[in-house]
């Protein structure tokens, strides 16, 4: 399980939609982040969470994976293809494929079921603060390019030979890390620190956004050429896309 670090500075207040059929864990978790100084809405299920998300343009989610009517995963699937709106997944303890399914959709985190609200004040914060702060981290860079691939961290637009590449939050910055120091070999919890902004957490994220990144960049993403395993260690970018391993 991830752990957010708690040191940052306070962030200004954001719109938060919470989708939980349970009516006890929204009561909860919309009260901390209420205390938080975030403003608050509840959806009891898919359609509503859907309704409220185009209604609202919420900064962050909170996502249930286990709703009546729409699922979660389908929800996420719905919310990224709208936009790239972070998401926070809660799921069932043992709930390992559907967390996996749902961070192969794009969700930025996942919080397993039962957890401390106050963790996942944290959580929420630390999606929040980086997606925050990727467009002004972005204003002194220029584009970044390597292996086909152009990059523009002011825009927040990626192409590939021509084509723009959809990435998601995550997706962009691991990218934009791989981009800015190729050929270096990074650990996995290296990536988790300087991409996630987390000093400790369940690694597998990290295994599942790069395969998700592979996806979206490689000719052939079963026998990928940019982003090498390193074994042992974790990933190395290739700039000029020499052939590599898995």
């Amino acid at each position: 399980m991830s752990t957010a670090t708690s040191t940052s500075p306070p962030l200004p207040p954001a719109r938060v939609l919470v989708v939980d059929d349970d009516p006890t864990v929204a009561e909860v978790v919309t009260g901390y982040l209420r205390r938080a100084g975030h403003s608050v809405r509840h959806a009891a299920d898919g359609a509503a969470a859907l309704d409220s998300a185009a209604r609202h343009d919420p900064d962050l989610v909170v996502l249930d994976l286990m709703l009546p009517g729409i699922d979660g995963l389908e929800v996420c699937r719905r919310l990224r293809a709208d936009r790239p709106v972070p998401v926070i997944m809660l799921t069932a303890r043992g709930d390992e494929d559907d967390r996996i399914a749902g961070l192969e959709l794009g969700a930025d985190d996942y919080v397993t079921k039962p957890f401390s609200p106050r963790e996942l004040v944290l959580r929420v914060e630390s999606v929040l603060r980086r997606s925050r702060a990727a467009a002004p981290a972005a204003s002194g860079r220029g584009l970044l390019t390597g292996a086909g691939i152009r990059l523009d961290p002011q825009t927040r637009r990626a192409v590939k030979n021509g084509r723009e590449l959809m990435l998601t939050l995550r997706e962009f910055d691991l990218l934009a890390h791989f981009l800015t120091r190729p050929g270096l070999a990074h650990g996995r919890q290296e990536l988790m620190r300087d991409v996630w902004g987390w000093d400790f957490g369940d690694l597998s994220t990290i295994t599942v956004h790069v395969r998700r990144l592979r996806a979206k960049i490689e000719d052939d993403p079963a026998a990928p050429r940019l982003i090498r395993t390193v074994w042992g260690v974790g990933y190395r970018f290739e700039a000029g896309g020499e052939e590599g391993t898995r």
